[in-house]
């Protein structure tokens, strides 16, 4: 029998396309609503929270980021469609990079799940079809409670638009210095507003059938592998999901169509929130009933999936050697773990996160995480 040690498969090598990687250990897109007013500007304490968290090898995926004013559903959420946006972004792909680590920008559309305050000239926001979600208030631009509104049906001309914006988008994160992009078709913002019969109810080329409701997916990842490569490129999916009022009557055959559709383009990866966790709880739940959306997509893709949703150590090492993920993204846990790759590998106690930091504010519970020391064993390791 050998006494050699059982490799570590979070500390494995893996390529995702043309992104080498030296481990698994993700950070997840973490919406913190932090860029310098007015414009929407990643800011100097950004880059200091991403430079913290950046390792050999190791891959980050940003917060998602606005392609256009259009775009903006929360206040303080950077955007790359300035100059000085795509400035303050490569200072911090500059500070990774200086790390060995790698960083993907994760790019989005609020769609319906935005309010006029946010818009340009206070305009009513855009989505597939006018269906308001039900049961859910938003933010207005000052971050104070308001209620949603009924979205405006977007036209083709708009669509087209959109999916150039995207286009542009790619473009910028490019010249930002990105490795990647990730395209957020996840959580119910526009592009999953596309894929579930829920919020589209259009009648034209996207809607009805699940090959019309991809079709802006797959218009927008084109023109990402377009502007770019396709191993550039990640898609960021979120099966059976139901946050910001999504559901769907078949979210199996839907994702798996989507799948085998984004397999054909050869993407770097497909990124999936499983529905297996509960994203608001703080004790790292596995529903062992709810569906597994990384084997479902894994099956459809064919390529690199990474998977997303309350993982700690144990949980994260085992969704790998069970082969239902390529790697694991960490969301929670590396907003109060700065170096939470070297405490994963090394077993060491992790720090609490404090929930009421998570979205806007200043330093306090985003740069002042501290990195492991052993006299702070006392502060306790997270539940």
């Amino acid at each position: 029998m050998s006494n050699e040690p059982t490799a570590d498969l979070l500390f494995e090598p893996l390529t995702i396309g043309n992104i080498a990687l030296g481990h698994r250990a993700v950070m997840a897109p973490l919406t913190r609503m932090r860029s310098r007013q007015p414009g929407d500007v990643p800011q100097p304490m950004n880059t200091l929270y991403y430079d913290q968290r950046a390792s050999q090898g190791g891959l980050i995926i940003t917060e998602a980021t606005d392609i256009c004013e259009q775009a903006r559903g929360y206040p303080g959420v950077p955007g790359v469609y300035s100059d000085e946006q795509i400035a303050g972004w490569h200072a911090i792909t500059d500070a990774v990079h200086d790390k060995g680590g790698k960083i993907v920008l994760q790019i989005w559309h609020t769609g319906r799940i935005s309010h006029p305050t946010m818009q340009p000239g206070g305009a009513v926001p855009v989505a597939p079809s006018a269906v308001l979600p039900e049961g859910l208030t938003h933010i207005d631009a000052a971050g104070a409670s308001a209620e949603l509104v009924i979205p405006k049906a977007l036209s083709q001309q708009e669509i087209d638009t959109i999916v150039a914006t995207f286009r542009q988008a790619v473009v910028n994160a490019r010249t930002a210095g990105f490795d990647g992009v990730e395209i957020h078709a996840a959580n119910g913002y526009l592009v999953d507003q596309f894929l579930q019969d829920t919020s589209n109810l259009r009648t034209d080329d996207y809607g009805g059938p699940i090959a019309n409701r991809a079709r802006f997916l797959l218009e927008v990842v084109d023109a990402a592998v377009d502007a770019w490569a396709p191993g550039n490129v990640g898609v960021r999916l979120s099966p059976w999901g139901n946050f910001n009022g999504m559901a769907d009557s078949d979210p199996g055959s839907l994702y798996a169509h989507v799948g085998t559709e984004l397999g054909k383009r050869g993407l770097a990866y497909i990124h999936v929130v499983e529905p297996r966790a509960d994203q608001n709880s703080d004790v790292n739940a596995i529903d062992a009933d709810a569906p597994d959306a990384g084997l479902l997509l894994k099956r459809a893709f064919g390529g690199t999936i990474i998977s997303a949703g309350g993982y700690v150590g144990e949980t994260a090492r085992a969704a790998l050697r069970d082969g239902h993920a390529d790697a694991i993204a960490f969301g929670r846990l590396f907003i109060a773990n700065p170096d939470l790759p070297r405490r994963l590998a090394e077993d060491l106690p992790l720090n609490r996160y404090d929930r009421s930091s998570f979205y806007g504010g200043n330093e306090r519970g985003y740069i002042d995480y501290p990195t492991y020391e052993p006299e702070r064993l006392a502060e306790g390791a997270e539940a």
